[in-house]
Protein backbone atom coordinates (compact mmCIF):
# COMPACT_ATOMS: atom_id res chain seq x y z
CA UNK A 1 0.00 0.00 0.00
CA UNK A 2 1.67 3.35 -1.19
CA UNK A 3 0.44 6.74 0.11
CA UNK A 4 1.35 9.87 -1.04
CA UNK A 5 1.85 12.52 1.21
CA UNK A 6 3.43 16.23 1.34
CA UNK A 7 5.14 18.24 3.77
CA UNK A 8 2.70 20.78 5.80
CA UNK A 9 2.06 23.71 4.95
CA UNK A 10 2.64 23.37 1.45
CA UNK A 11 5.44 25.73 0.52
CA UNK A 12 4.56 29.60 0.30
CA UNK A 13 0.85 29.05 1.43
CA UNK A 14 -1.76 28.69 4.43
CA UNK A 15 -2.61 25.45 2.96
CA UNK A 16 -2.50 21.57 4.13
CA UNK A 17 -2.19 18.93 2.50
CA UNK A 18 -4.79 16.08 2.07
CA UNK A 19 -4.27 12.34 1.69
CA UNK A 20 -3.55 11.46 -2.04
CA UNK A 21 -5.86 10.81 -4.49
CA UNK A 22 -5.36 7.11 -4.08
CA UNK A 23 -6.49 6.74 -0.77
CA UNK A 24 -10.26 7.02 -1.92
CA UNK A 25 -10.05 4.99 -4.99
CA UNK A 26 -7.70 2.02 -4.14
CA UNK A 27 -9.18 -1.62 -3.22
CA UNK A 28 -6.32 -2.65 -1.04
CA UNK A 29 -6.56 0.59 1.19
CA UNK A 30 -10.61 0.23 1.52
CA UNK A 31 -9.73 -3.10 2.45
CA UNK A 32 -7.53 -2.33 5.44
CA UNK A 33 -9.97 0.39 6.01
CA UNK A 34 -12.53 -2.47 6.67
CA UNK A 35 -10.27 -4.47 9.04
CA UNK A 36 -8.30 -1.86 11.23
CA UNK A 37 -11.49 0.34 11.65
CA UNK A 38 -14.86 -0.55 11.00
CA UNK A 39 -14.16 -4.58 12.28
CA UNK A 40 -12.27 -3.37 15.14
CA UNK A 41 -14.60 0.23 16.18
CA UNK A 42 -18.01 0.74 17.75
CA UNK A 43 -20.84 0.67 14.64
CA UNK A 44 -23.81 2.29 15.26
CA UNK A 45 -26.50 -0.10 13.21
CA UNK A 46 -30.22 0.58 14.05
CA UNK A 47 -32.50 2.14 16.08
CA UNK A 48 -33.40 -0.17 19.21
CA UNK A 49 -36.96 -0.02 18.99
CA UNK A 50 -36.92 -1.31 15.07
CA UNK A 51 -36.68 -4.36 17.58
CA UNK A 52 -39.51 -3.88 19.31
CA UNK A 53 -40.66 -7.45 21.18
CA UNK A 54 -38.46 -10.84 21.28
CA UNK A 55 -38.06 -12.35 18.21
CA UNK A 56 -37.66 -9.24 15.79
CA UNK A 57 -34.49 -9.53 14.39
CA UNK A 58 -32.94 -7.16 11.27
CA UNK A 59 -29.85 -7.41 9.40
CA UNK A 60 -26.98 -5.48 8.94
CA UNK A 61 -23.35 -5.19 7.55
CA UNK A 62 -20.48 -3.54 9.37
CA UNK A 63 -16.93 -3.94 7.02
CA UNK A 64 -16.95 -7.54 5.27
CA UNK A 65 -19.31 -8.61 7.96
CA UNK A 66 -22.98 -9.37 8.03
CA UNK A 67 -24.70 -9.61 11.38
CA UNK A 68 -28.04 -10.54 12.66
CA UNK A 69 -29.02 -7.95 15.73
CA UNK A 70 -32.21 -9.86 17.60
CA UNK A 71 -34.25 -8.85 20.68
CA UNK A 72 -34.32 -11.83 22.50
CA UNK A 73 -36.62 -13.22 25.01
CA UNK A 74 -33.78 -13.46 28.32
CA UNK A 75 -31.18 -10.70 27.46
CA UNK A 76 -32.75 -7.81 25.14
CA UNK A 77 -30.99 -7.03 22.33
CA UNK A 78 -28.42 -9.22 21.21
CA UNK A 79 -25.81 -9.63 17.56
CA UNK A 80 -24.53 -12.64 16.39
CA UNK A 81 -22.59 -13.42 13.13
CA UNK A 82 -25.02 -14.46 10.40
CA UNK A 83 -22.87 -17.64 9.53
CA UNK A 84 -24.44 -21.16 10.47
CA UNK A 85 -21.73 -22.92 13.00
CA UNK A 86 -22.30 -25.99 10.79
CA UNK A 87 -21.37 -25.56 7.11
CA UNK A 88 -21.32 -22.02 7.23
CA UNK A 89 -24.22 -20.67 5.15
CA UNK A 90 -26.11 -17.36 6.15
CA UNK A 91 -28.70 -18.08 8.73
CA UNK A 92 -31.04 -15.49 8.11
CA UNK A 93 -31.62 -14.32 4.17
CA UNK A 94 -34.41 -11.70 4.43
CA UNK A 95 -33.52 -8.11 5.86
CA UNK A 96 -35.91 -8.63 8.77
CA UNK A 97 -38.34 -10.59 10.57
CA UNK A 98 -39.86 -12.28 13.19
CA UNK A 99 -39.60 -15.58 14.48
CA UNK A 100 -39.21 -17.72 17.52
CA UNK A 101 -35.97 -18.85 16.17
CA UNK A 102 -33.72 -18.55 13.89
CA UNK A 103 -32.77 -21.64 11.36
CA UNK A 104 -30.64 -21.79 8.76
CA UNK A 105 -31.92 -23.13 5.45
CA UNK A 106 -29.50 -25.44 4.31
CA UNK A 107 -29.32 -28.06 7.26
CA UNK A 108 -32.06 -27.03 9.37
CA UNK A 109 -29.51 -26.00 12.24
CA UNK A 110 -32.02 -23.81 14.70
CA UNK A 111 -30.68 -21.57 17.07
CA UNK A 112 -32.37 -20.04 20.27
CA UNK A 113 -32.77 -16.50 19.97
CA UNK A 114 -30.18 -16.01 22.92
CA UNK A 115 -27.87 -17.97 20.11
CA UNK A 116 -27.39 -21.49 21.82
CA UNK A 117 -27.67 -24.58 19.19
CA UNK A 118 -31.30 -25.62 20.08
CA UNK A 119 -31.97 -28.28 17.18
CA UNK A 120 -30.91 -30.09 14.02
CA UNK A 121 -31.18 -33.14 12.33
CA UNK A 122 -30.17 -36.12 14.55
CA UNK A 123 -28.85 -34.03 17.07
CA UNK A 124 -30.05 -36.48 19.59
CA UNK A 125 -27.72 -39.22 18.47
CA UNK A 126 -24.67 -36.55 19.01
CA UNK A 127 -24.93 -35.44 23.06
CA UNK A 128 -21.42 -34.59 22.70
CA UNK A 129 -21.97 -31.55 21.10
CA UNK A 130 -21.96 -28.38 23.11
CA UNK A 131 -24.81 -26.57 22.39
CA UNK A 132 -23.02 -23.39 22.90
CA UNK A 133 -19.81 -23.82 21.57
CA UNK A 134 -21.92 -24.53 17.95
CA UNK A 135 -23.62 -21.83 18.57
CA UNK A 136 -23.97 -18.66 16.69
CA UNK A 137 -20.77 -16.56 17.26
CA UNK A 138 -21.81 -13.64 19.19
CA UNK A 139 -20.68 -9.57 18.54
CA UNK A 140 -20.44 -7.02 21.06
CA UNK A 141 -23.46 -4.65 21.54
CA UNK A 142 -24.06 -1.69 23.18
CA UNK A 143 -27.35 0.86 23.38
CA UNK A 144 -27.24 4.27 23.41
CA UNK A 145 -29.14 7.38 22.33
CA UNK A 146 -31.99 4.75 21.65
CA UNK A 147 -29.51 3.18 18.97
CA UNK A 148 -27.97 -0.62 19.36
CA UNK A 149 -24.00 -0.04 18.69
CA UNK A 150 -21.80 -3.22 17.95
CA UNK A 151 -18.20 -4.25 17.69
CA UNK A 152 -16.95 -6.77 16.02
CA UNK A 153 -13.62 -7.12 17.74
CA UNK A 154 -13.18 -9.79 20.13
CA UNK A 155 -11.59 -7.03 22.68
CA UNK A 156 -13.63 -4.10 21.57
CA UNK A 157 -12.62 -0.94 22.66
CA UNK A 158 -13.68 1.20 25.64
CA UNK A 159 -16.87 2.44 24.98
CA UNK A 160 -16.98 5.65 27.50
CA UNK A 161 -13.69 6.42 26.49
CA UNK A 162 -14.23 6.21 22.41
CA UNK A 163 -17.61 6.61 21.79
CA UNK A 164 -19.37 8.60 25.13
CA UNK A 165 -15.79 10.32 25.92
CA UNK A 166 -15.71 12.14 22.14
CA UNK A 167 -18.99 13.35 22.21
CA UNK A 168 -19.44 14.54 25.87
CA UNK A 169 -16.64 16.38 24.96
CA UNK A 170 -17.19 17.74 22.11
CA UNK A 171 -20.32 19.12 23.70
CA UNK A 172 -18.89 20.50 26.54
CA UNK A 173 -20.48 20.76 29.87
CA UNK A 174 -23.38 23.46 28.74
CA UNK A 175 -24.03 22.16 25.17
CA UNK A 176 -24.51 18.52 26.50
CA UNK A 177 -25.93 15.93 24.25
CA UNK A 178 -27.30 14.71 27.52
CA UNK A 179 -29.66 18.03 27.38
CA UNK A 180 -31.62 16.37 23.93
CA UNK A 181 -32.38 13.50 25.34
CA UNK A 182 -32.01 11.35 22.37
CA UNK A 183 -32.65 8.00 23.98
CA UNK A 184 -36.58 8.98 24.36
CA UNK A 185 -37.18 10.91 21.19
CA UNK A 186 -39.39 8.71 18.33
CA UNK A 187 -38.40 8.22 15.02
CA UNK A 188 -40.00 10.84 12.25
CA UNK A 189 -38.47 10.04 9.36
CA UNK A 190 -36.00 8.34 7.68
CA UNK A 191 -34.27 8.09 4.43
CA UNK A 192 -31.57 5.94 2.61
CA UNK A 193 -28.66 7.36 -0.19
CA UNK A 194 -26.75 5.26 -1.93
CA UNK A 195 -24.00 7.21 -3.09
CA UNK A 196 -21.10 7.05 -5.20
CA UNK A 197 -18.41 8.30 -3.03
CA UNK A 198 -16.07 6.55 -1.18
CA UNK A 199 -17.02 7.20 2.88
CA UNK A 200 -13.96 9.93 3.87
CA UNK A 201 -15.03 12.36 0.89
CA UNK A 202 -18.08 12.24 2.61
CA UNK A 203 -16.80 12.56 6.12
CA UNK A 204 -14.82 15.40 5.03
CA UNK A 205 -18.30 17.45 3.56
CA UNK A 206 -19.75 16.86 7.15
CA UNK A 207 -16.94 18.41 8.59
CA UNK A 208 -16.88 21.87 6.69
CA UNK A 209 -18.69 24.47 5.93
CA UNK A 210 -16.29 26.27 3.28
CA UNK A 211 -18.84 24.71 0.28
CA UNK A 212 -22.09 25.79 2.08
CA UNK A 213 -21.98 28.83 0.41
CA UNK A 214 -21.90 27.52 -2.62
CA UNK A 215 -24.40 24.82 -2.67
CA UNK A 216 -26.68 25.17 0.60
CA UNK A 217 -28.98 28.43 -0.35
CA UNK A 218 -31.51 26.96 2.23
CA UNK A 219 -29.17 26.15 5.06
CA UNK A 220 -27.56 29.41 4.78
CA UNK A 221 -30.55 31.63 4.64
CA UNK A 222 -31.72 29.57 7.89
CA UNK A 223 -27.72 29.89 9.84
CA UNK A 224 -26.20 32.59 7.87
CA UNK A 225 -22.98 32.29 9.67
CA UNK A 226 -22.24 29.23 7.26
CA UNK A 227 -21.82 31.32 4.55
CA UNK A 228 -19.08 32.63 5.66
CA UNK A 229 -17.52 29.36 5.94
CA UNK A 230 -16.73 28.69 9.03
CA UNK A 231 -18.26 25.15 10.30
CA UNK A 232 -20.07 24.02 13.73
CA UNK A 233 -17.26 21.34 14.12
CA UNK A 234 -14.19 23.27 14.71
CA UNK A 235 -10.07 22.71 15.67
CA UNK A 236 -8.96 20.89 18.30
CA UNK A 237 -12.66 19.03 19.37
CA UNK A 238 -14.46 22.26 19.59
CA UNK A 239 -17.72 22.28 18.97
CA UNK A 240 -19.51 25.79 17.91
CA UNK A 241 -22.78 26.28 18.25
CA UNK A 242 -24.50 28.07 14.55
CA UNK A 243 -27.00 30.58 15.53
CA UNK A 244 -30.09 30.94 13.50
CA UNK A 245 -30.59 34.04 11.47
CA UNK A 246 -32.60 37.25 13.03
CA UNK A 247 -35.41 36.36 11.54
CA UNK A 248 -35.83 32.41 11.32
CA UNK A 249 -38.43 31.06 13.07
CA UNK A 250 -37.68 27.26 12.74
CA UNK A 251 -35.16 24.66 11.12
CA UNK A 252 -37.25 24.51 8.13
CA UNK A 253 -36.50 24.91 4.67
CA UNK A 254 -37.85 27.99 4.24
CA UNK A 255 -37.39 29.40 7.79
CA UNK A 256 -40.52 29.36 9.04
CA UNK A 257 -42.18 28.27 11.92
CA UNK A 258 -42.07 24.11 12.48
CA UNK A 259 -45.16 24.04 14.54
CA UNK A 260 -43.06 21.44 16.69
CA UNK A 261 -42.72 21.40 20.80
CA UNK A 262 -39.22 22.09 21.57
CA UNK A 263 -37.12 20.00 23.49
CA UNK A 264 -38.11 20.25 26.87
CA UNK A 265 -34.50 19.88 28.52
CA UNK A 266 -31.99 21.75 26.21
CA UNK A 267 -30.01 24.74 27.76
CA UNK A 268 -30.63 28.56 27.00
CA UNK A 269 -27.14 28.09 25.37
CA UNK A 270 -28.41 25.54 22.72
CA UNK A 271 -31.66 27.53 22.06
CA UNK A 272 -31.81 28.93 18.68
CA UNK A 273 -28.40 26.90 17.67
CA UNK A 274 -27.31 24.26 15.62
CA UNK A 275 -24.70 22.61 17.05
CA UNK A 276 -22.95 19.16 14.38
CA UNK A 277 -20.41 16.57 15.17
CA UNK A 278 -18.85 13.37 13.60
CA UNK A 279 -18.64 10.04 15.94
CA UNK A 280 -15.67 8.36 14.49
CA UNK A 281 -15.82 6.10 12.20
CA UNK A 282 -19.40 6.71 10.83
CA UNK A 283 -21.90 8.63 12.80
CA UNK A 284 -22.78 12.15 12.17
CA UNK A 285 -25.24 13.98 15.00
CA UNK A 286 -26.91 17.30 14.46
CA UNK A 287 -28.65 18.95 16.99
CA UNK A 288 -31.39 21.83 16.86
CA UNK A 289 -33.67 23.13 19.57
CA UNK A 290 -37.08 20.92 18.02
CA UNK A 291 -35.30 17.62 16.61
CA UNK A 292 -32.08 15.78 16.16
CA UNK A 293 -30.60 14.29 13.16
CA UNK A 294 -28.55 11.24 13.33
CA UNK A 295 -26.56 10.18 9.93
CA UNK A 296 -25.28 6.23 10.06
CA UNK A 297 -22.58 5.98 6.92
CA UNK A 298 -22.19 2.25 5.88
CA UNK A 299 -18.72 2.49 3.23
CA UNK A 300 -19.42 -0.44 0.47
CA UNK A 301 -16.78 -0.32 -1.79
CA UNK A 302 -13.89 2.12 -2.22
CA UNK A 303 -16.21 4.09 -4.58
CA UNK A 304 -19.38 3.58 -2.66
CA UNK A 305 -21.00 4.31 0.55
CA UNK A 306 -24.86 3.97 1.94
CA UNK A 307 -25.75 6.65 4.08
CA UNK A 308 -29.01 6.27 6.78
CA UNK A 309 -30.35 9.42 7.93
CA UNK A 310 -33.07 9.49 10.86
CA UNK A 311 -35.03 12.27 11.87
CA UNK A 312 -35.90 12.29 15.69
CA UNK A 313 -38.78 13.91 17.49
CA UNK A 314 -40.46 13.69 20.90
CA UNK A 315 -43.02 10.75 21.12
CA UNK A 316 -45.96 13.31 21.03
CA UNK A 317 -44.68 14.87 17.89
CA UNK A 318 -44.58 11.53 16.16
CA UNK A 319 -47.86 10.47 17.46
CA UNK A 320 -49.36 13.91 16.05
CA UNK A 321 -47.69 13.30 12.95
CA UNK A 322 -49.34 9.69 12.66
CA UNK A 323 -52.41 10.89 13.00
CA UNK A 324 -51.88 12.88 10.51
CA UNK A 325 -52.63 16.70 12.53
CA UNK A 326 -48.80 17.62 12.27
CA UNK A 327 -47.03 17.81 9.87
CA UNK A 328 -42.91 17.85 9.39
CA UNK A 329 -41.95 18.10 6.19
CA UNK A 330 -40.25 21.01 6.16
CA UNK A 331 -38.05 20.58 9.08
CA UNK A 332 -37.12 17.14 7.33
CA UNK A 333 -36.96 18.86 3.71
CA UNK A 334 -34.17 21.19 4.89
CA UNK A 335 -31.66 18.17 5.75
CA UNK A 336 -33.25 16.44 3.09
CA UNK A 337 -31.72 19.22 0.44
CA UNK A 338 -28.79 19.62 2.53
CA UNK A 339 -27.75 15.53 2.36
CA UNK A 340 -28.70 15.38 -1.86
CA UNK A 341 -26.42 18.66 -2.13
CA UNK A 342 -23.58 17.27 -0.37
CA UNK A 343 -23.50 13.82 -2.03
CA UNK A 344 -23.91 14.91 -5.34
CA UNK A 345 -20.72 17.01 -4.44
CA UNK A 346 -19.15 13.82 -3.44
CA UNK A 347 -20.15 12.17 -6.62
CA UNK A 348 -18.61 14.85 -8.35
CA UNK A 349 -15.54 14.50 -6.59
CA UNK A 350 -15.16 10.94 -6.46
CA UNK A 351 -13.51 10.11 -9.79
CA UNK A 352 -11.22 13.16 -9.73
CA UNK A 353 -9.80 10.69 -6.96
CA UNK A 354 -8.61 8.62 -9.59
CA UNK A 355 -6.89 11.77 -12.21
CA UNK A 356 -3.50 12.03 -12.57
CA UNK A 357 -3.80 15.74 -11.68
CA UNK A 358 -5.01 14.57 -7.82
CA UNK A 359 -2.41 12.03 -7.64
CA UNK A 360 -0.51 13.83 -5.06
CA UNK A 361 -3.43 14.66 -3.52
CA UNK A 362 -5.61 18.31 -2.57
CA UNK A 363 -5.76 20.84 0.00
CA UNK A 364 -7.43 22.37 2.99
CA UNK A 365 -7.89 26.01 3.49
CA UNK A 366 -7.89 27.59 7.04
CA UNK A 367 -11.14 26.74 7.75
CA UNK A 368 -10.93 22.98 6.64
CA UNK A 369 -7.53 22.47 9.09
CA UNK A 370 -9.72 20.61 11.53
CA UNK A 371 -10.16 17.78 8.83
CA UNK A 372 -6.52 17.25 9.09
CA UNK A 373 -7.47 16.12 12.56
CA UNK A 374 -9.27 12.94 11.20
CA UNK A 375 -6.58 12.24 8.42
CA UNK A 376 -4.28 12.26 11.27
CA UNK A 377 -6.79 9.06 12.96
CA UNK A 378 -6.90 7.97 9.73
CA UNK A 379 -3.37 7.20 8.86
CA UNK A 380 -2.77 5.80 13.03
CA UNK A 381 -5.50 3.64 12.25
CA UNK A 382 -3.97 1.91 8.97
CA UNK A 383 -0.29 2.28 10.53
CA UNK A 384 0.83 4.52 8.18
CA UNK A 385 3.92 6.55 8.77
CA UNK A 386 3.33 10.56 9.64
CA UNK A 387 4.37 12.99 6.97
CA UNK A 388 7.96 13.38 6.01
CA UNK A 389 9.90 16.78 7.24
CA UNK A 390 9.87 19.10 4.41
CA UNK A 391 13.31 18.74 3.26
CA UNK A 392 11.94 15.13 2.05
CA UNK A 393 9.50 16.66 -0.06
CA UNK A 394 6.64 14.26 -1.65
CA UNK A 395 8.65 10.63 -1.27
CA UNK A 396 6.32 7.70 -0.94
CA UNK A 397 5.38 6.56 2.81
CA UNK A 398 4.69 2.76 2.16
Amino acid sequence: MIIDHLEEPLPGSSLLPTPSGDAYTDPEIFGTEQTEIFEKMWNCVLRADALPAPGHWQKATIGREEIIVVHTRKAGIQAYFNVCAHRGMRVCTAESGKNKTLQCGYHAWTYALEGDLVAAPNLTSMPDVDRKEYGLKPVHVRQWLGYVWVCLAEEPPDFEQEVLGEVRTRFGEVESIDNYGIENLKLGETKTYDVAANWKLIIENFMECYHCATIHPELTEVIPEFADGLASQRKNGEVHGSNFGEEIQGFTVDGTASGVAELPAIAPDQDRKYFAITVKPQVFINTVPDHVIIHRTFPVSESRTVVECDWLFLPEVVEHVQAGELDISKSVELFHRVNQQDFQACELTQPSMSSAAYASGGALVPSEHHIQEFHSWWYQRLGLQAPLPAASGSEKVA
